[in-house]
């Protein structure tokens, strides 16, 4: 009698188990998602050699931009200095990546950067090192901003210098903006000045 009554136990501790494994297996498929990478992971460097801490701008909403001297969108940092300096006491940065990317129109070193960023702009914004935005060597900054399988929103590519990619506050891509789509335009004054 003892006997039975311990197999009848143990057949239902079995099926209990199996049960909860099942359930487990099934969850861990079907409701779990893969976490987000954040761009606060990322320490880069900038013009001057310093380190750059992505990290040191939580709870900012942040706009990075790949930048040129030598292009017709050059005139574009005049409105991204505007819009720093009239948002970056409420919680907004642009950060800059000078890249030689396109048609070569970022010939210059970093400190020949530098000077013409502040001599012709009056540039105060972190500008960082000079970097690939594209292709196999492609920074990773840059993997994470334009590789859904990283950013967890959406996979892009950079078409050509002043493309924006738009932070939010927990450090996740929430926006891609166009090249030739101005640093003040409404779509971005309205992502800058939202709350959330």
């Amino acid at each position: 009698m003892l006997n039975m009554k311990t197999g009848i136990l143990v057949a239902i501790a079995c099926v209990g188990i199996g049960i909860y494994m099942y359930a487990s297996k099934s969850n861990s498929k079907t409701n779990v998602m893969p976490m987000t990478q954040t761009i606060y992971q990322f320490i880069v460097k900038d013009l001057y050699g310093n380190d750059f801490s992505f990290s040191d701008l939580k709870g900012k909403k942040i706009m990075v931009v790949n930048t040129a001297s030598k292009c017709g969108l050059t005139p574009q940092y005049e409105a991204l200095q505007a819009l720093y300096e009239k948002y970056k006491d409420k919680d907004f940065v642009i950060v800059g990546f000078p890249s030689n990317d396109f048609l070569w129109q970022e010939p210059g070193t970093h400190e020949e950067i530098a000077e013409f960023c502040k001599l012709n702009y009056g540039v105060s914004f972190p500008m960082l090192e000079k970097i690939k935005v594209k292709g196999k060597d492609k920074h990773e900054v840059y993997q994470f901003l334009t590789e859904k399988s990283k950013n967890g929103y959406v996979d892009s590519k950079v078409k050509w210098n002043f493309q924006k990619y738009l932070i939010n506050r927990e450090g996740v891509l929430e926006k891609v903006i166009a090249p030739k789509t101005v640093p003040d335009a409404q779509e971005v004054i309205d992502w800058i000045e939202t709350e959330s």
